[in-house]
């Protein structure tokens, strides 16, 4: 659906709300949430239980740099009570259609609520950041607590309760954080260097102390070259780094054609596993949650840089 079909979508939209609450309830009477991806939604259902219905609208796998709002997308949106979304340009065009949908009806933008002195500067946007910041728990901490603000602001009458389970939350999240710190600690130095297909883990390589490099830029939207690849073969080479990884939610190609460049100068390197980057895992499963999915991802990490 391009840009204009959506313009139109959300004009309907709002010349319906002018009539009516878009807002839906479901069979057990719970107002509606929608989240852009799952990392959201998690903070929201740990926070928020089961009073309220959530749902994100990007899956397993899905690239929310190249995401594109479906006509379903924007149904479940009109449809909603209340909409969180990450902000920073990482849904891209997406996040045009949520501003504009703010005139309606509460839309957070959670990236919204880290002080920017935090943030990681843009390379592709002027006066923008890495919006990746799910990836230092530090900071996915203060994502947490502005989620918890809005939803208390929201449905006041559970606002007690809200903040309980924001305070039990964030104590969890204390403890990843220092596992986190600790596990990749065991990594020797000199091998302590984390090679993606795209520039997604800078916050994760600031706050744990591991040097990152991608492929690719900050968003997936970017393109590499055969400079790209030759460069990132080069410093594998020199640095002797044994382990590459994939991403859940990109292709291998990029990554398969840096291994091939080293072999074919002598150097094996192997592909140490996936990681979760953009999208968690599946729903049911640990890594499916974000504490089970940068639980995963160290594993993965230190099990193959060690």
């Amino acid at each position: 659906m391009n840009m204009i079909r959506i313009y139109a979508f959300l004009i309907l939209i709002v010349g319906f709300a002018g009539c009516q609450d878009t807002g839906q309830q479901d069979s057990s009477g719970r107002k509606k949430v929608v989240t852009t991806t799952g990392m959201i939604a998690d903070a929201v259902l740990n926070i928020a239980g089961d009073s309220l219905e959530v749902e994100a609208l990007m899956g397993p796998g899905v690239d929310p740099h190249l995401y594109k709002a479906t006509q379903g997308d924007l149904k479940k949106l009109s449809d909603s009570d209340l909409v969180f979304y990450n902000g920073l340009l990482l849904e891209g065009k997406m996040g045009e259609v949520l501003e504009k949908l703010a005139r309606i009806k509460p839309v957070v933008a959670v990236g919204s609520s880290i002080n920017s002195s935090l943030l990681l500067a843009s390379p592709l946007y002027e006066d923008a950041f890495d919006p990746h910041v799910w990836f230092d728990v530090s900071l996915w901490k203060q994502v947490v607590q502005k989620t918890s603000q809005s939803l208390q602001e929201f449905d006041p009458s559970n606002a007690d309760y809200y903040q309980q389970n924001t305070l039990r939350y964030l104590g969890q999240l204390d403890s990843l954080h220092q596992q986190v710190q600790q596990q990749i600690a065991l990594i020797p130095r000199e091998q302590r260097v984390l090679i993606t297909a795209h520039d997604a883990f800078e916050y994760f390589g600031r706050a744990y102390n591991i040097e990152v490099r991608g492929l690719q830029g900050i968003s997936t939207v970017s393109e590499f070259g055969l400079k790209d690849i030759t460069d990132l073969v080069q410093f594998i080479i020199d640095r002797k780094i044994k382990a590459v990884f994939v991403e859940t939610s990109i292709s291998e190609r990029s990554i398969k054609a840096v291994v091939e460049g080293c072999r074919q100068k002598g150097h094996e390197v192997r592909i140490g596993g996936s990681l979760y980057s953009d999208a968690m895992g599946a729903s049911g499963t640990p890594e499916g949650t974000y504490i089970g999915m940068v639980n995963a991802n160290v594993i993965t990490i230190t099990q193959a840089l060690i």
